[in-house]
């Protein structure tokens, strides 16, 4: 019975060797196949082994842009799906960027130009009443688009500004160069008909209804019914803030719970 050479490659080349060759002929050949394997096996170790030391520094940056541009075509998606003609357009505009905790994406009196979205962190979107204190109208976490809309479509100062509470990693692009794509690309123009309607629209309405009508400890069981994860983030005084309440009243509401 014939031995069975088809899954060694090795062997069946000594065994045609030695028809063409002789016997010494193919275990010469396979010894010659075997050492240019390993000299190849080696030079690519050490190939990858420079390719590593050379890009340490490199790939955790890479890594942060390519999850980051993942979950901003992820968040896209899920008000219009767009062509991947569209992506590549938007794609030229985008530019990355940080912002260390306590510093501002956009500062009150300023005319904005961009959008950004919060790839990691948190940001605050505030203004200040007549006494200088903070009112906080919206906090953005995570997969958030965010800009001072109304000053953004009049190009005009803004009356809102925009805090990080945390080091925030964000994705930004301009608004006039955005709403060219807009005219140029169809499910662009969708999308962004679709976030407009659900986020300066429907939530609006509501989040207005409810502050003004709402009690003090109802408001804060909304708010903690829809922002668990940011009870834990933010700090008493922030909560209180966005909910006009003092953080007395809002420790109290606490106690009660």
């Amino acid at each position: 019975m014939q031995p069975d050479l088809s899954g060694n490659p090795f062997l069946l080349l000594e065994k045609r060797g030695q028809k063409r060759l002789g016997t010494e002929g193919g275990i010469a050949a396979q010894k010659y196949i075997v050492n240019c394997f390993n000299l190849l096996n080696s030079l690519m170790f050490k190939i990858n082994l420079i390719l590593k030391q050379a890009l340490t520094i490199h790939i955790p940056v890479f890594l942060f842009y390519l999850y980051a541009m993942v979950t901003f075509w992820e968040f896209i998606d899920r008000y219009f799906l767009i062509s991947e003609e569209s992506k590549k357009a938007w794609s030229a505009l985008l530019k990355t960027s940080e912002i260390a905790k306590g510093n501002h994406f956009l500062e009150q009196g300023t005319i904005p130009k961009d959008i950004t979205f919060i790839s990691k962190g948190l940001l605050s979107y505030y203004y200040l009443d007549e006494k200088g204190e903070k009112i906080i109208k919206r906090f953005f976490p995570e997969n958030s688009l965010v800009a001072s809309t109304s000053a953004l479509l009049q190009q005009e100062p803004g009356s809102f500004s925009i805090e990080a509470l945390e080091d925030t990693e964000l994705i930004s692009y301009s608004f006039n160069d955005f709403r060219n794509l807009t005219k140029q690309y169809n499910d662009i123009a969708n999308f962004y008909i679709s976030y407009l309607e659900r986020h300066w629209v429907i939530e609006k309405e509501f989040a207005e209804i409810t502050l003004k009508s709402a009690t003090a400890k109802q408001r804060y069981l909304e708010f903690e019914k829809n922002y668990p994860e940011l009870i834990l983030r933010l700090k008493l005084h922030q909560i209180a803030s966005y909910l006009a309440i003092t953080p007395t009243q809002l420790s109290r509401i606490r106690a009660e719970l």
